[in-house]
């Protein structure tokens, strides 16, 4: 019987999978501001960041307990990263403000997708819902003085009593935000008894903080002074 002369088989690699309907950024809603697709600048741990991350209409208040839940469980796990650093936060109702310290820009990077993904993952099982949770990339904002990372700290930790302020409305002067990262911030300047006695509860649940590294961050920026509790920050 003959032998049938062997046929090489013609593999075709693609790198690249062609143009998809659909694919590509999507267009801001009317009226929406969106983060621009700027080059990151080069970070180390001289200067930390000032992050901002907003989720979509359809997510709902961030500070209703559930959705607050998910997010202090991925604050907390973000603790693992050991080149960048969740060091202050808050969840405001549509939106997050973090003070992040970087050894590198792509360490930061790093450290906000796995920090988004964990947020996507839980709210999207909470609400049983699929799809995107936040409607722009990360805005950051590189913090180079120790005035602008004492006032960032203070906008971060206190930016509900700002948001309160814009409104008309203002809390008592004692009051500090539950959904912040203040019982971990040793920067304030007028703490009471009933305050340090909160810190300690707090402190025995999972820790939702890294410490900073950085001279600027733990040292450095207390030389503009120390935050007051009462403090209405200004924009950042």
């Amino acid at each position: 019987m003959a032998k049938r002369s062997a046929k090489q088989l013609e593999l075709t690699f693609r790198c690249w999978g062609g143009a998809r309907k659909g694919a590509g950024r999507k267009p801001a809603r009317r009226g929406q501001r969106r983060a621009r697709h700027r080059r990151r600048p080069k970070l180390t741990r001289r200067n930390p960041v000032h992050v901002t991350l907003k989720v979509g209409r359809d997510i709902g208040n961030l500070r209703a307990k559930k959705r607050r839940q998910v997010i202090r469980r991925a604050f907390a796990e973000a603790g693992r990263c050991v080149d960048a650093r969740i060091v202050d936060w808050s969840i405001q109702k549509n939106h997050l403000h973090l003070v992040v310290e970087a050894d590198a820009t792509r360490a930061l990077s790093r450290l906000m997708q796995g920090f988004g993904i964990r947020v996507a993952k839980g709210l999207n099982r909470l609400l049983g819902r699929t799809g995107s949770v936040f409607v722009e990339r990360y805005h950051a904002r590189v913090l180079q003085t120790p005035a602008e990372i004492r006032n960032a700290r203070a906008y971060v930790l206190n930016n509900y009593r700002r948001h309160a302020a814009v409104s008309g409305r203002r809390p008592v002067d004692d009051w500090v935000d539950p959904f912040s990262s203040w019982a971990w911030f040793d920067g304030w300047r007028d703490l009471t008894r009933a305050h340090h006695a909160l810190v300690r509860q707090a402190h025995a649940g999972p820790k939702p903080i890294s410490d900073a590294k950085g001279w600027l961050l733990r040292v450095g920026w207390r030389r503009r002074g120390l935050v007051r509790v009462d403090e209405v920050p200004c924009a950042g």
